[in-house]
């Protein structure tokens, strides 16, 4: 049975599912992902309103009548719209433009009409079928146009490309005909995480969403790769015109590219309330300076048009995020080289030394420059972390401050440490930490390696500890248990923390993303 995924029609076994067909196509797809299934290529018009129609001069775009006497015209152009392309336009006066014949089984009436300008009519010259044409006026008139008994034989009104209309004459021709596809087109859709669901002849498959990267604003490109986490993107907001995701809100981002905010269109709020948001569009939206274009949607606004809260969506860039962060100097050099890009190094040349800063920062960057230089340390050197689940604020708190919520590798800055007092305090950010309620304060006692945080019922909210012996009475940072949020603990060798001085940067990395 003939099926289509992602758009390419295939030949699959009878009884095949979603799984067999993501097996056998090597589709991209991540576990867990919602896939969009549409019955066919019937079901997906079914609510299509507007068309494109392309000419050699430009385009017109028309909006269907849904009224119900025009709805034998409508189901004739929805199956018949084809039939107009590559015709030539039959003739243009400065009332109206025709393209055709085609043949139909539409009847003709004699019947005079008043039409009014932008108004599409079907009308069988001659009162034959074999000569149906298509009828856009550009200006009113009253006429007989032996048009069917329907709706006078309108079926559809101009609402785009009125200047391409007064430009057209006799020797021009339609090139093509295209539906638009809106969200309204697709969501009657399936949207599925079954993947054992079996197909049926004509079903639509759609599995991932692909974009392209606006190369005019570098930095709120790379906010839009650390939303990607293991190739997909989790959904947590839904509307009618958009699809938010917020997992970086808060994360201050400069104003570069600003456009239309068409459908498909990826945008990353810079200023004013939820800065750091990010948006896909599924309706058009006007132009804001508040709002960086990112990128498009080229592939899978179907599953866009059909998501919901909390549903998380494959994604497959059409440019990688070159982020040489955790990875050792060998793996650097060969993804560079796969790109095209040069590798410099500064410091350690080892090739299992991890890279934990890179310069330029940004992929976009990178590949304008042609080259990268990396600084990388000892595997032993980068501080691993095994965060809890139990004090949500206080760890988004840690990786904002540090940089892990955007990259693999973050930065501490040693605050105070004093030999002998088995502790070390690196520096925060008391305005960011504002708003660090109470959470996982210890009870007992402080086990050694913990890392903890001052919450804001202490004057030094913000400050990062860690101590390098248990204690009863205080936390990481020297406060009291009630001002003290546990973070996570320690998982590699850090006794060399406690020789540190003051000022010293300290490399940190989540334990489950080790190179």
């Amino acid at each position: 049975m003939l099926i289509k995924i992602n758009g390419e029609e295939i030949d699959v076994a009878e009884g095949s599912s979603i799984q067999d067909v993501i097996d056998e196509t090597n589709a991209p797809y991540t576990p867990g992902s919602i896939v969009c299934l549409i019955k066919g290529k019937k079901e997906l018009e079914k609510n299509i309103d507007k068309y494109k129609i392309k000419t050699n001069k430009g385009s017109i775009i028309i909006q269907l009548d849904e009224s119900d006497d025009a709805k034998p015209l409508v189901d004739v152009w929805k199956s018949q719209y084809d039939d107009f392309v590559d015709l030539d336009i039959r003739w243009s006066t400065p009332t109206e433009v025709a393209v055709g014949p085609i043949v139909t089984d539409l009847e003709p009436t004699s019947d005079e009409f008043k039409y009014f300008e932008g108004d599409v009519v079907l009308s069988l010259s001659s009162f034959s079928n074999e000569s149906t044409h298509l009828i856009i006026l550009k200006e009113n008139t009253t006429n007989v146009y032996s048009v069917p008994p329907y709706n006078k034989g309108i079926f559809a009104r101009v609402i785009g490309g009125k200047k391409t209309l007064e430009n057209l004459t006799d020797d021009d021709k339609v090139t093509s005909i295209e539906p638009i596809i809106e969200r309204s087109t697709t969501t009657d859709s399936a949207s599925t995480s079954d993947l054992s669901t079996v197909l049926e002849d004509g079903n639509e498959l759609y599995t991932y969403i692909s974009f392209d990267i606006n190369e005019e604003s570098p930095v709120c490109v790379e906010h839009l790769f650390a939303i990607i986490k293991d190739g997909r993107i989790k959904v947590s907001y839904d509307s009618e015109s958009f699809l938010g995701f917020y997992d970086l809100e808060g994360l201050e981002k400069p104003k570069e590219k600003t456009t239309q905010r068409t459908r498909g269109t990826i945008t990353v709020r810079n200023t004013g309330v939820g800065v750091g948001k990010l948006f896909i569009y599924r309706e058009n939206r006007v132009l804001t300076p508040n709002h960086t274009t990112v990128g498009n949607i080229v592939k899978g606004m179907e599953i866009i048009d059909i998501a919901k809260e909390n549903d998380f969506i494959t994604v497959k860039s059409e440019q990688q995020r070159l982020v040489l962060l955790n990875h050792t100097q060998a793996e650097a050099s060969k993804m560079l080289s796969e790109a095209g890009v040069e590798h410099l190094i500064d410091g350690l040349i080892d090739d299992d030394a991890i890279i934990v800063e890179q310069n330029p920062r940004h992929t976009i960057d990178i590949l304008k420059e042609g080259q990268v230089i990396t600084k990388a340390v000892k595997k032993e050197d980068i501080c691993k972390i095994k965060f809890v689940d139990n004090a949500p604020r206080s760890v988004r708190y840690f990786k904002l401050l540090s940089g892990l919520l955007e990259n693999p590798v973050g930065q501490i800055k040693v605050h105070f440490a004093v030999p002998g007092m088995h502790i070390v305090i690196f520096e925060g950010d008391k305005k960011t930490a504002k708003g660090l309620i109470p959470e996982n304060n210890p009870v007992d006692k402080v086990i050694r390696g913990q890392i903890g945080i001052t919450n804001m019922s202490a004057k030094s909210a913000g400050l990062i500890g860690v101590r390098f012996e248990d204690n009863v009475e205080f936390g990481p940072t020297a406060e009291t248990f009630g001002a003290t949020n546990i973070v996570g603990d320690i998982v590699s060798d850090y006794e060399y923390l406690e020789k540190l001085k003051e000022g010293v940067v300290v490399y940190v990395t989540e334990s489950n993303h080790e190179s």
